[in-house]
């Protein structure tokens, strides 16, 4: 209907939809930005500059967003997040719930010094933390990346060694087939060739709790948190190309090449997925079988915006 009423347009079905939007990809993308509702400081007022460069055109130009701004637009008592863990542990947040402890942990990383461009990490499970330590870095303007507990020392060390990363944030061991497996002695070994981490923040999930003594730089996400309280996030208003993920190539033919995704491309082709592909709406609940290595985590948690 946005379509048909703001351009004249015949599109009654997927198919003529999707001509449209191969002819007039400037209108179309227009028309993603109104009908998904993005929450912006401005859209500006060019959609697409330099059509005829590739590379080098450059999508809304002039436009000024948060990409975790877009995914913390609610802040009521609906089910954000439910987490089920292979120890069978069920936790849920809430969106307000979720709203806060991105606040705090956004507080705590601004206090240490992270603003946008740093790069901050994951080295975690798919664990809510991960979701709240991606929000918090990138309502900053910081620059995410993460890699998957399973991964050896090599595969992160030739993935995070490359981008500098300012905190590195992990969890004290992870579960598989059954079995609790300690991450903290490969953050060890990862820590020796990342000598730009500052801060190593460290999230309780293994039962056993393996020792942090032989980490440097480590604090545990209780104590890093302690002390704040959770107040309305500033959210840092940045280019539409503004970096937000560094993701990673395979690595099957030699070290695994960075990949940086921006903000609002990132958002608007999500939303676009989400909401026409998937016909996403509020109060679905989804689930894809992901860890944090692979680009559909990314895909998933930007489900929080739909």
């Amino acid at each position: 209907a946005l379509v048909n009423e703001s351009w004249s347009v015949e599109a009654a079905e997927y198919q003529s939809l999707h001509r449209w939007s191969v002819k007039h990809p400037e209108q179309f993308w227009d028309a993603i930005w109104e009908f998904a509702g993005i929450v912006a400081d401005t859209k500006g007022d060019t959609v697409l500059e330099g059509a005829h460069r590739m590379p080098g055109a450059r999508w809304f130009p002039r436009a000024r967003l948060n990409y975790a701004e877009n995914l913390l637009q609610r802040r009521d008592d609906s089910e954000a997040i439910v987490f089920h863990g292979e120890d069978q542990v069920r936790r849920s947040l809430s969106y307000r719930e979720l709203y806060d402890a991105v606040s705090i942990l956004a507080q705590a990383l601004i206090d240490v010094g992270v603003s946008h461009g740093d790069r901050v990490v994951g080295y975690l499970p798919n664990l809510p933390e991960a979701v709240i330590a991606m929000l918090a870095a990138t309502s900053l303007g910081a620059v995410w990346s993460s890699c998957s507990p399973d991964f050896g020392v090599r595969g992160v060390v030739h993935r995070f060694g490359q981008i500098a990363p300012k905190v590195l944030f992990t969890a004290d061991g992870y579960f598989y087939k059954g079995r609790e497996h300690d991450s903290l002695g490969h953050v060890a070994e990862i820590l020796k060739e990342l000598p730009d981490v500052q801060h190593v923040i460290v999230v309780p999930y293994a039962h056993a709790g393996p020792s942090t003594v032989r980490v440097p730089k480590v604090v545990g996400l209780e104590a890093f948190t302690a002390g704040y309280a959770p107040a309305d996030i500033t959210f840092e208003q940045l280019p539409f190309d503004h970096p937000l993920f560094i993701l990673y190539s395979s690595g099957t033919t030699g070290v695994p090449k960075c990949i940086v995704h921006g903000a609002g491309g990132t958002l608007i082709q999500h939303l676009k997925d989400h909401q026409l592909q998937t016909d996403i709406r509020r109060g679905d609940r989804l689930m894809y079988f992901t860890a944090c290595g692979w680009m559909m985590w990314n895909w998933q948690v930007s489900a929080l915006a739909s």
